[in-house]
């Protein structure tokens, strides 16, 4: 069964969904971001270490809680770990009032009719289940369309669902993220054959299997409020998708029925150099402006 807690605070908090989920192809680039270069480490489990050190930092930080964040997206290996002593997913939801997501995907196929589809994801009925044991509300399985190509958008979609049903099986949350390539010249089309797909898949759904959308902010204003009234969804949340911080909470701010999930804009202008005072200063002004371009 779902966690109705925290099914509630997600569905009906005031907040944003910060993704701290960087895996071990993004971060390299992360930890470049953080001032962090591959001089200062040698092997997988020392970047990883490095990586935790950042997730920690923020994790921790005076105004990382639920007065302004209702999530966070979580990596397998951050899940299995530690903050202050204590299990990640526990820390978050028990300390914080953070509920707690796991990013699930194992990276993307090449691609393929204008589109990137997920690798296989070997394990996943006990991965699930060892997430939903560690007290993690929901997964988060991402896909990339890069052109406005119909077969493509519903193959995308058509897998997207398709895991969506087993996390929904596992008692579990889907955040479903076919994330649409904000450089593509043919966005504004590939959203409105995705936004039909959707609704298409949403629709047959059970109705006691709920769904989260993590969708690229829309070029055209407030395209998604059909698919976030839909009595099968949760939450729509927003990517930044490679927009900075200020852009991307200026066009989330137009978008009705839609907050914010993200993850390079949550870290902007954050290094391991800075001070605690400086990290934390500006730390909050990145979760302030979320904050409020989620609320508008």
């Amino acid at each position: 069964m779902m966690d109705t807690a925290k099914a509630d605070r997600v569905a009906n908090g005031d907040g944003f969904i910060a993704a701290l989920d960087q895996s071990g192809g993004s971060t390299p680039k992360a930890l470049r971001l953080y001032g962090i270069d591959e001089s200062a480490y040698s092997s997988e489990d020392e970047m990883f270490a490095r990586i935790h050190e950042m997730r920690c930092r923020i994790m921790t930080a005076p105004d990382f809680t639920s007065e302004k964040i209702l999530g966070a997206i979580l990596f397998e290996r951050t899940m299995r770990d530690t903050v202050e002593g204590e299990s990640v997913p526990s820390y978050l939801w028990q300390k914080r009032g953070i509920v707690p997501f796991l990013k699930i995907d194992k990276g993307l196929e090449d691609k393929a009719d204008g589109v990137q589809v997920m690798k296989p994801m070997p394990g996943l009925d006990a991965l699930l289940q060892e997430a939903k044991g560690l007290g993690v509300f929901g997964t988060k399985e991402r896909s990339v369309i890069h052109e406005a190509d119909a077969t493509g958008i519903r193959n995308v979609v058509a897998q997207q669902f398709e895991v969506a049903r087993t996390v929904c099986a596992a008692g579990l949350v889907p955040i479903i993220e076919p994330e649409v390539d904000i450089n593509s010249a043919t966005k504004a089309e590939a959203e409105d054959i995705l936004k039909e797909e959707i609704l298409k898949e949403l629709n047959s759904l059970k109705p006691e299997d709920y769904v989260m959308l993590k969708l690229t902010i829309p070029s055209n204003d407030c395209l998604y409020v059909e698919l976030a009234e839909h009595p099968n969804v949760l939450r729509v949340v927003a990517l930044s998708g490679g927009y900075t911080t200020d852009d991307a909470c200026m066009r989330l701010s137009r978008n009705d029925l839609m907050i914010a999930s993200f993850s390079r804009a949550l870290t902007e202008g954050l290094t391991a150099q800075m001070s605690d005072e400086e990290f934390n200063a500006a730390l909050k002004s990145n979760i302030d402006k979320i904050f409020d371009a989620s609320k508008a």
